[in-house]
C-alpha cells in the first residue's frame, strides 16, 4: 500500500512538473492565455506551491492584468516570503496600478532580503519621486550614489527631481554629472535638449536631441521638440524631416501631425497640409485650432463652401473672433454672397467699437511665431506650433518584468519553423504562399481514413510556433479517446502522431516529443513524425538555450543528426533546407544559415519566410543591400511584417 502510494505522489509531481514546463513554454513564446491555463491546473493540483502562482503572475502582467498579478504574486508570498523576485514582481504591478506606497513597501522588503541590488533601490527612489516626496527621494538617490557611483540612473533622477522642482541650474549640473558617468545616456541628452528648448537656445537643443537619437534613435518626443528647434533655426527641410519620422514611429500622433500641416500650410504645400489637419480633426473632431486652420487651406485651395463650413464652426464658439469674421466675409463676397458678407464685416466694425468704449476685452495677440501650450485654445493663435503642457518624464524601471519574456533585448526575431500544426495559424500575414510538402501531404491524406471528426482534420502545415490556444485540450482528449478504443496498430500510429501535432500546438513539446518516439519505434522511416521530432526538439532547445547542461547539449547533437537523416531522405527539400537554415539562424550561424535558405529558395521561390529570414541574416552579418533586396522580396510575397525592418 505505502510503495503505491509513493508511486502516486511521484506521477503527481510529475504531472505538476510537466505542466510548469509546458506553461514556461507558452510563457517563453508569448502564449500568455494558454500559459495561465497550464499554471491552473498545476495550482488546481498542489496550491500549495509558491511557484506555479508566481508564473501566473508573469503571464497576467504581460497581459497588463495589473490587479490579477499582484494577487497571485501576494499568494506566492505568503507560501514563500523569501523570494526576492515575487517582490519585484508586485512591486512593479503595484507602479503599474500608481499605487507607489505599496511599491515602496515591497522594494524595501527586497532590500532588505538583497540589499546590493541597485535596481530595487532606483524603483523605491523612483516611486518618492512619483509621489513629490522629493527631499525624501533626494536622501535616497545620495545613498545610492554613495554606493554605486559609477551607475548612472540615480544622477539622472536627481536631475530629474530638481526639473520638476523647477531648479533647471541644478538639474543641469546633475546632467552633466550623468553624462561623466554614461556619456551615451540617451535620457540625460533629451533632458538637455528639453532645458535648452525652455530657454530658447535652439542650437543647443537641436544638438542635444540629435545625441539622444544617436543614442535612442525611436524617440517619439525627441523628433517632435528637434523640429520645434529646427522651425526656430529656419532649418525647415529638417523639421519636415522629424516630423515625418516621427510619424513613422507613431502614425497616431496628434501634435506631429498638428505642427507638420502648419509647416505644409507655411511652405505652400496646401493639400498635404489639410490631409494633416484632417487626420487631426479624425483624432480630436472638435479642435477648433484645427477646424480653423483647415479652413484657411480650403479657402486659399478653392473650396469656399468647406472653408466657410468650417469658419462658421469657429465663429459659432468664439462668435467676436475677428480674424474668423474677415476671412468667412471674404468667402461669402467671393460667392457672390454680398448680404451675409456685409453682415460679418458689421460684426467685425461693432466688435472694434465695443472694444475702443471698454465694453469687450479683446485677447493680446502674441508674436506669430511664438508657441502654445497644447491646452490653449485662443484662436488668435492658430498658427503657432503647438508644445506639450509640460514635459512627461518616463521612468524606465529597472525589473526583471520589462520588455519580452523570450528575449528582452532583440527587437527583430527570425520566423519561426514550419512544421505540422492544427487548426489556423492565426497568422494573416501571409497572404498567398501556402506551404506544401509531399509527405506531409500524403500523411494528411491518411488522416482523413482515421477520421471523420471535422475538428481533427484540420490539420496543415504551419508555423510550429504560432500556438493555438487552449482549445488543443479538447483535440488532445478526443484523440487519447479514439487511440484507446482503436484495435488497428496503424490507425493507433498516425493517431499517435496527430496527437503529437496537438501537443506541439499547444506547445507542450515534452509530450509531443513522447508520441512522436511511439511513433518512429513502429515506423523508424517515418518522415514527417522525425520532421516534427526535429522542430519540436529545436523550438526546446531554444527555449533551454543558454542552459550548460548535458542534456541540451545531446540535444542539439541529436537535432543535427535528425536534419541530416531528413536531408539524406529528402536532399532537396526546401522546407527541411528551410528548418535548418532557421535553426542555424537563432543559434547564430549566420553564413550556415544564409547557405540553407539559399538553398530553400532556389527551390521554392516564393516562400516569403525564406527570403525573410536570410534578410535578417543578411542584416547581422553587417550586409545591408542584400537585406533590403531580401526583405523587399519578402514583403511582395505577403509577408508585410518585413517592410517594417526594411524601413529601418
Amino acid at each position: 500500500m505505502l510503495s503505491l502510494y509513493c508511486c502516486l505522489c511521484v506521477r503527481a509531481q510529475y504531472n505538476v512538473n510537466r505542466l510548469l514546463t509546458s506553461g514556461r513554454i507558452a510563457l517563453h513564446y508569448e502564449d500568455y492565455v494558454l500559459s495561465i491555463q497550464y499554471f491552473n491546473q498545476a495550482i488546481n493540483q498542489k496550491p500549495y506551491l509558491w511557484e506555479p502562482w508566481e508564473l501566473r503572475a508573469i503571464a497576467k502582467y504581460y497581459l497588463d492584468d495589473w490587479q490579477g498579478s499582484a494577487d497571485d504574486a501576494t499568494q506566492a508570498i505568503r507560501l514563500n516570503p523569501y523570494i526576492t523576485n515575487l517582490y519585484d514582481l508586485r512591486g512593479i504591478t503595484y507602479i503599474r496600478q500608481k499605487e507607489y506606497d505599496k511599491a515602496i513597501t515591497d522594494y524595501g522588503n527586497a532590500i532588505a532580503l538583497d540589499a546590493d541590488n541597485k535596481g530595487y533601490w532606483c524603483n523605491r527612489a523612483a516611486c518618492y519621486l512619483e509621489k513629490e516626496s522629493y527631499d525624501t527621494a533626494h536622501i535616497q538617490l545620495d545613498i545610492i550614489i554613495n554606493k554605486w557611483k559609477k551607475y548612472a540612473p540615480p544622477y539622472l533622477m536627481k536631475a530629474e527631481a530638481y526639473l520638476k522642482q523647477g531648479d533647471t541650474i541644478h538639474a543641469s549640473v546633475w546632467l552633466d554629472k550623468t553624462l561623466g558617468v554614461e556619456s551615451y545616456n540617451a535620457e540625460a541628452w533629451r533632458m538637455k535638449g528639453y532645458i535648452a528648448l525652455q530657454k530658447e537656445n535652439w542650437g543647443q537643443a537641436d544638438t542635444c536631441l540629435s545625441k539622444a537619437l544617436h543614442y535612442k534613435p525611436k524617440n517619439v518626443s525627441c523628433y517632435i521638440n528637434r523640429a520645434l528647434a529646427r522651425l526656430k533655426l529656419y532649418n525647415l527641410r529638417g523639421a519636415m524631416s522629424d516630423y515625418d519620422t516621427a510619424l513613422e514611429h507613431d502614425p497616431n500622433n496628434f501634435l506631429a501631425h498638428y505642427n507638420r500641416g502648419l509647416l505644409r500650410q507655411q511652405v505652400g504645400d496646401d493639400n498635404r497640409a489639410i490631409e494633416d489637419f484632417n487626420y487631426v480633426l479624425s483624432l480630436e473632431p472638435g479642435n477648433i485650432m484645427a477646424i480653423f486652420n483647415r479652413a484657411t487651406l480650403l479657402d486659399r485651395t478653392g473650396d469656399l463652401h468647406g472653408a466657410i463650413r468650417d469658419y462658421s464652426i469657429v465663429i459659432n464658439q468664439f462668435p467676436n473672433f475677428w480674424t474668423g469674421l474677415h476671412y468667412r466675409a471674404a468667402c461669402y463676397r467671393k460667392l457672390g454672397m454680398k448680404a451675409k458678407a456685409e453682415m460679418d464685416e458689421f460684426r467685425i466694425i461693432k466688435a472694434q467699437m465695443n472694444k475702443h468704449m471698454g465694453i469687450q476685452n479683446r485677447w493680446s495677440k502674441s508674436k506669430l511665431n511664438a508657441m502654445r501650450k497644447l491646452s490653449d485654445i485662443d484662436p488668435e493663435k492658430y498658427n503657432q506650433i503647438v508644445v506639450d503642457d509640460e514635459a512627461q518624464e518616463q521612468h524606465e524601471y529597472s525589473s526583471t518584468y520589462r520588455g519580452k519574456v523570450q528575449n528582452r533585448n532583440t527587437s527583430e526575431m527570425f520566423q519561426p519553423y514550419i512544421a505540422l500544426t492544427m487548426l489556423s495559424n492565426g497568422n494573416d500575414n501571409i497572404s498567398s504562399y501556402i506551404p506544401y510538402e509531399q509527405h506531409a501531404s500524403h500523411f494528411l491524406e491518411e488522416v482523413y481514413h482515421v477520421t471523420n471528426k471535422n475538428d481533427l482534420l484540420n490539420i496543415s502545415l504551419g508555423n510550429i510556433s504560432e500556438t493555438n490556444g487552449i482549445e488543443m485540450f479538447a483535440v488532445i482528449d478526443s484523440l487519447s479517446a479514439m487511440i484507446e478504443h482503436t484495435n488497428s496498430t496503424e490507425k493507433a500510429v498516425r493517431l499517435t502522431l496527430m496527437r503529437a501535432v496537438a501537443y506541439s500546438s499547444s506547445l507542450n513539446y515534452q509530450d509531443a516529443l513522447n508520441d512522436i518516439e511511439k511513433v518512429l519505434k513502429e515506423q523508424p522511416d517515418n518522415f514527417v513524425a522525425l520532421w516534427q521530432k526535429t522542430v519540436c526538439s529545436a523550438m526546446m532547445a531554444e527555449y533551454e538555450k543558454g542552459t550548460t547542461t548535458k542534456e541540451n547539449d545531446l540535444r542539439n547533437v541529436g537535432i543535427m543528426d535528425n536534419f541530416n537523416k531528413l536531408l539524406k531522405a529528402s536532399p532537396d527539400n526546401p522546407m527541411i533546407l528551410y528548418c535548418l537554415g532557421t535553426y542555424y539562424a537563432r543559434r547564430a550561424e549566420y553564413d550556415k544559415a544564409i547557405d540553407c535558405f539559399s538553398k530553400a529558395i532556389l527551390h521554392s521561390p516564393q516562400m516569403p519566410y525564406a527570403y525573410y529570414n536570410r534578410g535578417l541574416a543578411y542584416q547581422k552579418t553587417g550586409k545591408s543591400a542584400e537585406a533590403r533586396k531580401d526583405f523587399s522580396k519578402s514583403g511582395e510575397l505577403g509577408l508585410y511584417g518585413a517592410y517594417n525592418l526594411l524601413k529601418k
